[in-house]
């Protein structure tokens, strides 16, 4: 076995690769052995749900279910969908379902199972009897957008479907509550949020939507300064109208609300199509969610639900990682396959997946904060430090397609961006605030509302005042992105804008010092030191952006792209350290002029998400230095521990904590993988997505064309994964009893790029 000795690579086990690469004749299919293991991560349910604080999540990648059955036997979801933005730039459900049987669905026994099955993308209940079940299924289709409620009983039943909404009214959001708002909390404009509508008249289906009559688009440009954009970038607020369109066959509708059937019958279909878009008048929207619906519904649906199946099959097929050997291991499978399917189920739609609950958040019962589903702490904002965890698993898992929101957000956004760095400061480049809303400006509240003798570049929030390091760290992902894919159109569409846009920010905005050095000041070090020099994020930020724009192949035309990140490299300073007491760390700065006001750890992002520091790298001692003096320590949240003592070899630590993070969840919600509200909200996309990232490096590192397995696997856990790499590279492994038992890697002329690790337990 290759072992890792302080920081040294021993390959000694290179030379049994090709015995390895072709081992595993007698054993399982990888894949079917993953897929059986699915059936055990399932969430299975014996008895019915008091409220939404126990319902399980559904999604299609943007349309989302938050599905419970109550003690009455009523099934009932929330619906939403990745791009409802209202007035105000909240995050709105879209309503919500109630479908009641008569007889109930737990009559005729005391029968009761609800299982959330993950390799079909479904959740089914069966209720009454044991022997002859009433069964019900959810399902939203992974390829339209509709919701689909089948009911098969043993006995004749009627049907009731009924629209629940609270919206009813306008109201003015205020207090507490103002804090789901968050860009317009403080604002001297009263935050009203408009009521939904419900059309009457309809014979055999109930309609319904929230339609924006106001916007704060215009006022947010004309407030940060940005008033000249006005007519050139559109509004993406003012119209956007979402809502739905609910029907069955055999349903007729007896007000408004509510759908019941004509007769009793052992089967029904319920269909919920939901529709977003910006139309000039609601009967616009009408007439495109009724045509949309007849589209949905002429596709067949066994021919449907097959592609549906398909869909989710390939899905789990793509990527697995699949721990046994103790109950803890069984805890950390289901917590990953469950974070997963919950980023499957958001991460297909108009916009990036939220940090703060995704698309599944529901009533508030929190002390002293209950709120509807609209609520979420922090609101509709973007915090890409926050938003950035869930798309850092995309990669390992192959899940190219995820991502896709998150670039296309901040490439619709560029312009603008472009646009208000040269009002703001009078040079070319751009840069996006940790902060933005999905067309990219600051928060109103961030930005300040009182500018009185304030330039317009001034930013009242002292977090991101000067904060610039997360247009590196999308520009490293999107890197990465272009590396595992080799997508020439995302190279030249989307990564290189990116590149030209950021590199030439820093360039310009920043001046040199007398050694020529680039001279990050102003600056702050994250969020935690708001005054600095040279903060390590932004310098080995560009170290490892530009090193690795450097191995982009580029034509003679790009010559010039070329020169100036050559340039700009040879210009970095070096990264802030220190040495004391014969061990030398790494420094948040290379000055720091104020106290810190939050609790991060700048100094280990030369680790992740810049890998410049790791296994199989030199220093490695160094970055472990710097980890064991870490002021600010914690697994919960947003916090990166477990991905650094997994960087950095560190198997007891990295194994302990990621076990404790995928068993700590919101002690409110019934299903397990809803974690938080930690330092967001619930379910918390960070704190799952923190576990798998670290999950995944415990298993597989990448260094350029290298590919490191089990760097910081612990022995004591058996493992069987799938996992993909730069260069179009899948690696396929098996680990038992403190070996490996077979390694499939495709292509197999990457090969020669694996190397076998173990990893110095020590810390």
């Amino acid at each position: 076995m290759s072992f890792l000795k302080s920081g040294i690579l021993i390959p000694a086990l290179l030379v049994l690769l090709p015995n390895l690469l072709t081992q595993g004749g007698n054993m399982p299919d990888p894949s079917e052995e993953a897929l059986s293991y699915l059936q055990r991560c399932n969430v299975v349910w014996d008895t019915p749900s008091k409220d939404s604080s126990g319902s399980m999540p559904l999604g299609n990648g943007d349309i989302g279910v938050n599905m419970w059955v109550e003690p009455n036997g009523d099934l009932v979801f929330y619906l939403s969908k990745t791009d409802a933005w209202s007035e105000n730039n909240r995050l709105l459900k879209l309503g919500r379902v109630r479908v009641s049987l008569e007889p109930s669905l737990l009559s005729g026994g005391d029968f009761f199972r609800q299982e959330l099955r993950l390799s079909g993308g479904e959740v089914i209940v069966q209720a009454g009897s044991r022997s002859s079940p009433t069964n019900l299924r959810v399902w939203v289709d992974a390829n339209r957008p509709v919701v689909w409620v089948d009911v098969d009983s043993p006995q004749p039943v009627q049907i009731r479907v009924q629209l629940e909404v609270w919206r009813q009214s306008d109201r003015t959001l205020e207090g507490k509550e103002l804090f789901s708002a968050y860009g317009m909390m403080g604002s001297p404009h009263p935050v009203v949020e408009h009521a939904d509508t419900v059309l009457d008249g309809q014979k055999d289906c109930i309609i319904w939507y929230h339609r924006n009559p106001t916007s704060i688009y215009e006022l947010t440009l004309r407030h940060q300064g940005l008033e000249s954009l006005i007519g050139k970038l559109p509004d993406p607020l003012l119209h956007r109208t979402f809502g739905g369109l609910i029907r069955g066959r055999d349903l007729v509708r007896t007000d408004k609300y509510t759908l019941a059937s004509v007769s009793p019958a052992k089967q029904f279909s319920v269909a919920v199509h939901v529709l977003t878009a910006q139309t000039e008048t609601a009967e616009e929207w009408v007439s495109r969610i009724r045509a949309q619906a007849k589209r949905v519904e002429a596709v067949g649906r066994t021919q449907a639900r097959a592609a549906h199946q398909r869909w989710w099959l390939n899905f789990w097929r793509r990527s697995w990682i699949v721990v046994s050997g103790s109950p803890e291991a069984e805890v950390v499978t289901q917590g990953y396959a469950l974070q997963r399917f919950i980023n499957a189920c958001a991460g297909r739609g108009a916009y990036p997946i939220k940090f703060n609950g995704s698309i599944f958040t529901v009533d508030s019962r929190e002390p002293d904060e209950h709120f509807d589903a609209d609520y979420r702490r922090w609101g509709g904002e973007y915090w890409f430090q926050n938003t950035r965890l869930p798309y850092w698993t995309m990669l390992p898992t192959g899940d190219y397609d995820m991502m896709r929101p998150l670039f296309e957000m901040y490439l619709k956004a560029l312009p603008l961006a472009k646009a208000r760095t040269q009002i703001y400061f009078g040079h070319e480049g751009a840069y996006f605030p940790e902060t933005i809303t999905s067309w990219g400006t600051y928060a109103n509240s961030n930005y300040g509302w009182d500018r009185q003798g304030k330039p317009v570049s001034y930013i009242d929030n002292p977090y991101i005042r000067y904060y610039y390091s997360c247009n590196l760290e999308l520009l490293a992902m999107a890197l990465e992105h272009f590396f595992h894919t080799g997508d020439r159109r995302f190279l030249s569409e989307t990564l290189l804008p990116f590149a030209d846009a950021f590199i030439t920010f820093y360039d310009r905005h920043f001046g040199r010092d007398g050694d020529g050095k680039l001279l990050l000041k102003p600056s702050q070090s994250l969020e935690t030191y708001p005054e600095t020099v040279n903060p390590l994020p932004d310098i080995a930020g560009l170290r490892w952006v530009l090193q690795e724009l450097l191995r982009v192949p580029l034509s003679r035309q790009d010559l010039h792209r070329r020169n100036l990140w050559r340039r700009l490299l040879e210009q970095l300073p070096p990264l802030p350290m220190k040495t004391e007491g014969g061990q030398t760390f790494l420094l948040p700065a290379q000055e720091i002029l104020a106290p810190p006001i939050n609790s991060e750890d700048p100094e280990l992002y030369a680790v992740f998400p810049y890998r410049l520091y790791g296994v199989g790298k030199p220093d490695l001692q160094v970055a472990r230095n710097t980890y064991a003096r870490r002021p600010y320590k914690g697994n919960e949240g947003w916090r990166q521990d477990p991905i650094w003592a997994a960087l950095l070899g560190l198997a007891d630590e990295a194994k302990t904590m990621v076990a404790q993070r995928f068993a700590t969840k919101h002690a409110g919600s019934r299903f397990p993988a809803f974690w938080g509200p930690n330092y967001d909200w619930i379910p918390d996309q960070d704190h799952g997505c923190g576990g798998m990232i670290a999950l995944q490096a415990m298993l597989m590192q990448t260094d350029g064309e290298k590919i490191l397995l089990f760097p910081a696997w612990h022995k004591e856990w058996d493992v069987s994964f799938r996992l993909h790499a730069p260069g179009k590279t899948v690696v396929e492994a098996v680990w038992r009893n403190g070996r490996v038992h077979s390694l499939k890697v495709t292509p197999s002329w990457r090969e020669k790029d694996v190397m076998i690790i173990g990893a110095d337990k020590s810390e």
